[in-house]
């Protein structure tokens, strides 16, 4: 079971629903509903939650609603046979989440902009309205139920922000040393993207060789001796501030390489979106990546592939320089 009661197997709950052209205002209550619980539309009048105790009650209840409210609804168990599969489902569920991680993500950048041009004293007036971005955040993650990629960007903006309105409480971060790093675990979420590519990459290229990496849910995970987490939430290596995981590793290890610096640009206007380097290179790498993630779902399969990718494009950066 993960941290909400939720089932880890492929079972969906299922609340089919009618409702009636009156009250007008039931429509509206019952929409935000479904969006405070973090179910997900599969067709009209279909919404889908994982499996899971905490699930069950949300649905419950809602369905209580509808009924009182002169609708009808029933909630099913049900599991995908065809038409719809399960991992077209767990998309949905992570599309709805990224794209909230996103608006708070936004927020948070415009704060911090704000945040440089202010006096000490319009600072800590700000510090209430970190404060219910950070609250929206775990709201979000409250129902992210399959661990979406956009909390880590999101979690680290606001810890930077956090840090900037109180700097006496932030921890220093000393570089790592590479023999504390070697014979290790690497833990990360499933369904590698450009940022896990990339720092796989650079953990057994530049960091240590022998690395062995573990793939695992996003949700909930609790390492053990010897492993240490990158890219995803609570990691010991992830996003910092505007900082793609990438960025981190690079800036924690010393790795100060001209060439992997200009990786590490690429793989921040993918990962952040936010075009901050502007890398013409960037389009055309995503599109790289985007294929490998399409021909295959296995995650060490994606990483050898994303392996020679990354090996050539590196290449090509150190002979750059050298010409």
């Amino acid at each position: 079971m993960s941290e909400r009661g939720v089932s880890a197997t492929d079972r969906w709950l299922l609340l089919v629903h009618q409702l009636p052209a009156k009250p007008a205002y039931l429509r509206v209550k019952v929409w935000r509903r479904l969006q405070g619980i973090g179910a997900v539309p599969v067709k009209h009048g279909v919404y889908a939650l994982p499996n899971g105790d905490q699930t069950q009650e949300d649905f419950a209840w809602l369905m209580r609603e509808i009924v009182e409210g002169g609708g009808e609804a029933m909630v099913c168990e049900a599991r995908l046979v065809d038409g719809l599969s399960d991992a077209e489902v767990r998309a949905r569920f992570d599309a709805a989440r990224d794209a909230a991680y996103e608006e708070v993500a936004n927020e948070a950048r415009l704060l911090a902009k704000t945040l440089k041009a202010k006096s000490a004293d319009r600072i800590t007036a700000m510090r209430p309205q970190v404060a219910k971005l950070r609250a929206r955040l775990e709201q979000i993650a409250a129902i992210d139920f399959f661990g979406a990629a956009g909390r880590e960007p999101s979690e680290g903006l606001i810890a930077a922000l956090e840090a900037r309105l109180s700097p006496e409480e932030r921890p220093v971060s000393a570089a790592a040393s590479s023999s504390a790093l070697k014979g290790r675990v690497w833990v990360t979420r499933q369904g590698v993207q450009i940022d896990r590519i990339a720092s796989a990459w650079l953990i057994r290229r530049f960091i240590d060789p022998e690395a062995k990496l573990k793939f695992v849910s996003g949700r909930g995970y609790t390492p053990r001796p010897g492993e240490l987490r990158f890219d995803m939430f609570e990691a010991e290596y992830t996003h910092e501030g505007d900082r793609c995981t990438f960025e981190v590793l690079m800036a924690r290890c010393g790795l100060r390489d001209p060439a992997l610096a200009a990786i590490a640009e690429i793989v921040h206007d993918i990962d952040l979106k936010d075009a901050k380097y502007g890398r013409e290179e960037a389009s055309g790498i995503a599109r790289l990546i985007a294929g490998i993630a399409m021909a295959t779902a296995d995650d060490n399969q994606r990483i050898a592939r994303g392996m020679e990718a990354f090996d050539s494009l590196y290449a090509y950066f150190r002979q750059a320089r050298e010409k």
